[in-house]
């Protein structure tokens, strides 16, 4: 999937565990992991907004897009 979810990296640089964050947030741990793994088809921006006020962080630290390359992978814009 071309869209990339970076919970993890801004969890460890905030020293804070998955189940504090989606305590925090108000989301079970279960569904916060499936955004965490990008398995998610959509996120409310309630979510997205809880996210980034608990996480002190913009939505485009925690989402970013990664562009299709010619064999059918996905590599990050500006790295070919």
């Amino acid at each position: 999937m071309p869209i990339v979810v970076d919970i993890d990296v801004m969890l460890a640089r905030r020293k804070m565990s998955v189940g504090e964050l989606a305590d925090r947030v108000g989301i079970t741990p279960a569904n916060l992991a499936v955004l965490k793994n990008g398995r998610a088809k959509a996120v409310r921006f309630t979510t997205l907004a809880a996210l980034c006020e608990v996480l002190k962080c913009q939505p485009g630290d925690l989402l970013r897009w990664e562009a299709e390359d010619a064999a059918g992978g996905w590599h990050a814009p500006g790295r070919e």
